[in-house]
């Protein structure tokens, strides 16, 4: 499923017009998105929690020429699925 699909599939479940799902949707991707810049977790029960990771400098290999390279340290968004949403899938 892609974005336009699933704002297809908001606007029908919810009886709304698409611009207003697209606009919806738009506007929960930005909110957990400037949540986790914050350092914050987003937890919506029953579906999952996007937490913020911290990854350390670490030293990895080139594949191509097997030369070790310094990759930087960075922050990394992840997404663990809570019990709803896993019993759902299940």
């Amino acid at each position: 499923m892609n974005k336009s699909e699933l704002i297809d599939a908001i606007a029908k479940d919810a009886d709304m017009t698409k611009a207003n799902a697209g606009k919806a949707l738009d506007a929960l991707m930005a909110a957990i998105t400037s949540t986790l810049k914050k350092g914050e977790d987003v937890s919506l029960v029953g579906f999952g929690t996007f937490k913020v990771s911290k990854r350390a400098a670490r030293t990895g290999r080139n594949p191509k020429t097997g030369a070790a390279l310094q990759i930087a340290a960075c922050n990394s968004p992840g997404f663990s699925a809570g019990k709803g949403l896993k019993e759902a899938v299940n």
